[in-house]
C-alpha cells in the first residue's frame, strides 16, 4: 500500500508560480514512478507528468507547455510539481498518483489550484 499527500494548492493570478507537493509513504518502493494528474471544472482528468526515479520524465507537452517541471527530494518521498507561468486554464485539482508495474494503482485526495486572470 502506496499513501500519497498532496499540498501546495491555492489561488493565484495569472503569470505567478506555485510549487505542489505530493509526500508518498507506505511501500514506495514499489512505485516505479510518481506522476500528476490534473481535472478541471466540467473536464476529464488528464496526464500532466510523470517521473521515475531515475529522473526519467514524461511531459504532456500540451498541458506543460514548458512550464512545469518535477524534482524529488533526496529520500525520494516527496516529489514537486514546479508550474511557472500560470495561466487561468491550468485550474483544476491536481493529484498526485503512483505507477506500479505500469498501471496508477494508488492516488492522492488532490490539491485545488484557481488561477484567476
Amino acid at each position: 500500500q502506496i499513501e500519497l499527500a498532496e499540498s501546495g494548492g491555492g489561488l493565484v493570478r495569472l503569470g505567478d508560480s506555485l510549487r505542489l507537493s505530493c509526500e508518498a509513504s507506505g511501500r514506495v518502493s514499489d512505485a516505479d514512478a510518481l506522476a500528476w494528474f490534473r481535472q478541471a471544472p466540467g473536464k476529464e482528468r488528464e496526464f500532466v507528468i510523470d517521473c521515475e526515479w531515475d529522473g526519467i520524465c514524461t511531459y504532456n507537452d500540451v498541458t506543460t507547455k514548458g512550464r512545469f517541471t518535477l524534482s524529488r527530494d533526496t529520500a525520494k518521498t516527496t516529489m514537486y510539481l514546479q508550474m511557472i507561468a500560470l495561466e487561468p486554464e491550468d485550474t483544476g485539482t491536481y493529484t498526485c498518483a503512483a505507477r506500479v508495474h505500469d498501471r496508477y494503482n494508488y492516488w492522492g485526495q488532490g490539491t485545488e489550484v484557481t488561477v484567476s486572470s
